[in-house]
This record gives structure tokens, C-alpha cells and sequence, in this order.
């Protein structure tokens, strides 16, 4: 067991070092980093056998996630190396063998600055009630920009911060304001119940860690409503896709309903993808819909396919296309034309925008 837990030390500084944003373990092959999107075997490891792949997983589970594991064969958790590195593990069962992938979580919480975000961003740290959405693929730092504008709030406003998790990912250390951060199987039995006591709790702001089903969204909806300010994320690909996955989640009679609510507490959602950088690494390319009385009124009359064009012709306040996003990052040279139009929802209009 001590060769296990400290292989699984060795990997886990390994995977920090390389700046990687994950780490996989399965068997028959090498561990995996993810750098900068790509995968990497780690080279100076073996291959490995069901035997090692078990010894590695149990280092990371308690007994009781040990019986959740058996009895639901996938098990989501956070894990902790001496306080060092955080990880978001999920670990599950492919072919009848163990396997397990954890993502890095950083300790420090960048700012928008850091993480080469829009500075329009910052208004949304500004509001006191309404519904932002982090959208875009999975491993594409929806959860990060989140935490960013949510830290900004802990230290510039007094406010009670709830949180519902599953697993909890940042930690935020109280400023200004008052954080409670609740996590599902730890603090609370499930993201259901943590979403429907949430008001009990006198939250000014609440960050639900992923937009799950009608019910969250519901629950998410009437917190925006009764005066709270609610962050969340989703993967969608654009705003457009966003308030139609949102309304489609619901059955038709309730759908008039719910294009209203939204249509009156929606104030923002911001769509991302990290590209990679020419000079390494990687760089993310925005969209931004900010929401103004036309998308307001296009969100009620069924109309969310006219999204994009408002986004286009709204620049002045602040809005950003995704196409023109890329476009700019091309002319930086920040990015390569090649992986702009890969990105791209729209690569002819890109060319266009490029000229």
C-alpha cells in the first residue's frame, strides 16, 4: 500500500510540474497527461496492470466511497495532496477494470487577468440579481472563469456566497465576504435537496456547480427572480444553444413559462474555448452576450436563432462574437488560422472577418 500512495504522490507532482490540466490511470497503458488539450503517456512509467491501477484508486478513496464505488461503479470526489494540488477525480469501470481520471485543480483562484478573459466580465461581479451562464465544451474552463468572478465578489462585496457542488473544485477563502460551500454526499444528500433549502440559507449569491436537469434550472430561475444573484454552467456551444437547451429541458406546457422567467433574469452568458497558443500553452476565445431589451424580446418570441446577429452588431456594449474573438487572437498572433477555423462555429465568416 506505502508503493502505492507514493507512485500515486510521485504522478500526482509529476502532473502539476508539467502544468498538466489532467491525469489518467487505466490499464494496460502508461499514465496520461493532458497538456495544453493533448495527451502525453508518462514515458519513465510501465504499463499498467490491473493490480497497480487498483493500489492506485484505493489510495484515493475512503471505505465509504470504496462501498459507493462497488455499488454504483463511478464515483465522483475531490482529493487533496497535503494541500499542494487539488484534484476532481472520477473513477469508473471500463471492461471490468478500474480506471480513474483526475482533473487539476489550481489552489490559487486566477483572476480574469490571468486567465486572459474580457474585461467586460467584471461587470457581471457587479450585478445583485440575475443568472449568468459559463458555457462551452467540457475541459474548457467554464468552471474557472466562474470562480474568478465569484472570487472577485468575495473580495470586494459583503455578501453571504453559497455554493452547490458535486464535487466541491475551487476554494474560496473568505474576504469580505461570507462563503459556504456545500458539497453533494458530504454536506448535503444530493444536489436536488442542497438546491431546494438553498433560500433557507439567506444566500446573496449562489453558484451551482452544473445546470443538471429542469429542476436545477428551475430552482436557478427562481432564485434569479426572488433577488439573488445565481452563476452557473452548461455545455452548449454558443448563447444561441444555451437558452434553447434551457427551454427544451422542460415539457411543452411549461415552456411559454420559463422563456418569460428567463427572458426577465438572464443578464449574461459567456461561451469560451482555449485554444492553443503559437507560443505554447493556451488562450481562450470568447463569446460574450450581454442581455439587452432586443434579446430579451427574441428570448420570448421564440426567436433565439436571431441571437447571434445581435451579438454581431452590438460591440458597443461590450458584446463579442466568437468569430471575432478568433479573428483578433489571429491578427495578435496569438493563434494560428488553421486552429481559429477549427474552433470556429462559422469558419467562411471568419475568413471574411480576417479578410
Amino acid at each position: 500500500m506505502e508503493d502505492y500512495q507514493k507512485k500515486l504522490a510521485e504522478l500526482m507532482i509529476f502532473a502539476a510540474q508539467q502544468d498538466a490540466s489532467d491525469l489518467h490511470i487505466g490499464v494496460g497503458k502508461r499514465p496520461n497527461i493532458r497538456v495544453d488539450g493533448s495527451l502525453v503517456p508518462v514515458a519513465k512509467e510501465p504499463i499498467l496492470t490491473p493490480e497497480a491501477v487498483a493500489g492506485l484508486v484505493s489510495c484515493l478513496l475512503t471505505p465509504e466511497q470504496q462501498d459507493k464505488l462497488i455499488k454504483e461503479k463511478e464515483i465522483d470526489f475531490a482529493f487533496a495532496y497535503e494541500d499542494k494540488i487539488r484534484f476532481r477525480v472520477n473513477v469508473y469501470f471500463q471492461r471490468g477494470y478500474l480506471a480513474a481520471a483526475l482533473r487539476l485543480i489550481p489552489i490559487n483562484i486566477r483572476t480574469l487577468e490571468e486567465l486572459n478573459m474580457p474585461t467586460i466580465l467584471h461587470d457581471f461581479a457587479k450585478y445583485n440579481q440575475g443568472f449568468f451562464l459559463s458555457v462551452g465544451p467540457a475541459g474548457h474552463g467554464k468552471s474557472t472563469t466562474l470562480a474568478a468572478i465569484v472570487d472577485e465578489i468575495n473580495h470586494k462585496r459583503m455578501d453571504h456566497i453559497i455554493t452547490i457542488e458535486d464535487p466541491i473544485e475551487y476554494i474560496y477563502i473568505a474576504d469580505r465576504a461570507l462563503v459556504s460551500q456545500r458539497e453533494v454526499g458530504l454536506d448535503t444528500l444530493s444536489f436536488h435537496n442542497g438546491l431546494r433549502t438553498i433560500l433557507r440559507q439567506d444566500p446573496d449569491v449562489v453558484l451551482i456547480g452544473e445546470m443538471r436537469d429542469a429542476e436545477s434550472v428551475a430552482i436557478a430561475l427562481t432564485a434569479a427572480e426572488t433577488g439573488h444573484l445565481v452563476f452557473s454552467t452548461l455545455h452548449t456551444n454558443n448563447a444561441s444553444q444555451t437558452i434553447d437547451r434551457i427551454i427544451d429541458s422542460f415539457p411543452s406546457g411549461q415552456q411559454s413559462q420559463i422563456r418569460s422567467q428567463l427572458a426577465s433574469v438572464l443578464v449574461g452568458i459567456c461561451s469560451q474555448r482555449l485554444i492553443p497558443r503559437i507560443s505554447g500553452g493556451r488562450i481562450p476565445a470568447c463569446e460574450v452576450m450581454i442581455t439587452n431589451s432586443a434579446i430579451r424580446n427574441l428570448i420570448r418570441e421564440e426567436k433565439s436563432y436571431q441571437i447571434d446577429l445581435v451579438i454581431e452588431t452590438s460591440t458597443q456594449e461590450g458584446m463579442i462574437s466568437l468569430n471575432r474573438s478568433l479573428a483578433d487572437l489571429v491578427r495578435r498572433g496569438e493563434i494560428s488560422l488553421e486552429n481559429a477555423e477549427l474552433y470556429s462555429l462559422n469558419p467562411s465568416e471568419l475568413r471574411m472577418l480576417l479578410g
